[in-house]
């Protein structure tokens, strides 16, 4: 079963997003409370629908946060009108996870604080850092962002990638 969501994009932080509402995301899965997998088009784009997770917002309703390679593929940009076609994803496994970083690593056994915290993080939290700090093409950028996600966990409202550690949604 699809969902049309038919929305203009708006933007939370740095994040550009729909809405799904919670009668909308019950059609999808009823009664889910967890970051939903889904498959994705923006006005019919891009030809293979992309996986995305709906993040919940807490009173049933969650985000749709669109990527970049999901609004390029759609040419569709924060305030334009978008149709989307939602679907749950049954087939999502939790995708492929990236090694921790050894300097990570040694950051955090460094400081027990730092472990906890990311301990702390949720598994999606840590996933997503990981796979950042997988992407980045030179090795000073890594290491610039790694001792970033330390700074992070040693604080206790540490902001990294546009959020704060204990953010609530």
């Amino acid at each position: 079963m699809s969902v049309i969501i038919t929305s203009r994009i708006k933007i939370l932080g740095i994040n550009p997003y729909l809405l799904v509402s919670s009668k909308q995301a019950a059609q999808l899965r009823d009664g889910w409370r967890k970051p939903m997998p889904v498959l994705v088009t923006l006005n019919g784009q891009p030809q293979k629908p992309a996986r995305v997770n709906l993040m919940p917002v807490g009173n049933g309703s969650f985000y749709l946060y669109l990527n970049g390679p999901l609004r390029e593929a759609s040419g569709t940009g924060v305030g334009d009108r978008v149709i989307a076609r939602v679907s749950f994803d049954a087939s999502y496994r939790g995708g492929p996870t990236h090694r921790m970083p050894p300097a990570l690593a040694r950051g955090l056994r460094a400081q027990p604080k730092r472990a906890a915290a990311w301990k702390a993080l949720t598994p999606s939290r840590q996933k997503e850092i990981l796979r950042y700090l997988a992407g980045l093409r030179s090795e000073v950028a890594r290491e610039r962002n790694i001792e970033k996600v330390l700074t992070m966990l040693s604080e206790p409202r540490g902001l990294y990638l546009g959020r704060r550690r204990d953010a609530q949604r």
